[in-house]
């Protein structure tokens, strides 16, 4: 597919001007002096340039006529390969998922004052894993609070560094099977919904500041719905001053 004009203006602005400033931007901030940064900086820099190879064609009339046609770079950092990359991606991920089940998209991110925190350590990759491994076994706890029973669910977990806005902000963008199975029992459940008990109660605690924090919340909720519900032995459902007395000797709170 030939690139509009105003694309192929882009790039080259673009290209240059990492040509012109890239080697004194690495001085000035000597983190950017690693392979994950230069590799794709590189491959850019070289996107359509015969030096990174290239496809000769021969005019099959008069034999005379030579074009070379420089090989695209397919990286994520270029302008024109981008969408080639993203295209590829949806590719790979489309051919894991299974056929029948319902998936949803979810976005996780962490409290803003961890963020110093994850910046000093950006080269950590261990971090970075540990913080998509907590990812997923915060959606499966859900899964599992909301369906009440401990269940496995599916997930294909990308880790970003920064938002839209460039700013440094570790967040997670996650694949995740919309129920998950158990194991004991071989039987899969599906999480059509969560129930409208959890969504009254869980809005007013939107500003969660930790994954801990936000899911003991969330058991508490559930803790107290049976209870109210008389799912607790020698607490009948109504019976008020049961439930009072059990939760004052539960905490040990005076009557």
């Amino acid at each position: 597919m030939k690139m509009p004009l105003n694309q192929k203006i882009d790039k080259e602005i673009f290209r240059t001007i990492f040509i012109d400033h890239w080697d004194s931007f690495k001085e000035r901030h000597p983190g950017y002096i690693a392979p994950q940064y230069e590799k794709p900086v590189q491959k850019m820099l070289g996107c359509g340039k015969e030096s990174g190879g290239y496809s000769e064609y021969w005019c099959v009339h008069c034999g005379r006529d030579v074009r070379r046609i420089g090989f695209s770079c397919k990286s994520c950092f270029c302008l024109s390969c981008s969408k080639k990359y993203v295209d590829e991606f949806v590719g790979q991920v489309s051919r894991v998922l299974h056929a029948g089940l319902v998936y949803r998209h979810m976005v996780l991110t962490i409290p803003e004052q961890l963020r110093d925190d994850f910046y000093k350590e950006r080269h950590d990759g261990d971090l970075l894993s540990a913080f998509m491994r907590c990812g997923h076994e915060c959606l499966e706890d859900v899964v599992s609070t909301v369906l009440r029973r401990r269940l496995k669910i599916g997930t294909i977990v990308v880790v970003q560094t920064h938002g839209r806005s460039g700013h440094y902000n570790p967040h997670l963008h996650i694949i995740m099977t919309s129920g998950g199975i158990n194991e004991n029992t071989d039987s899969w459940f599906d999480l059509r919904y969560f129930n409208r008990f959890m969504k009254r109660l869980i809005m007013p605690g939107i500003g969660f500041q930790s994954f801990h924090t936000a899911w003991r919340t969330l058991r508490g909720y559930e803790t107290m719905h049976m209870i109210r519900k008389g799912q607790v032995k020698g607490i009948g459902k109504g019976n008020i001053k049961n439930q009072i007395e059990f939760i004052e000797n539960l905490f040990g709170l005076a009557a």
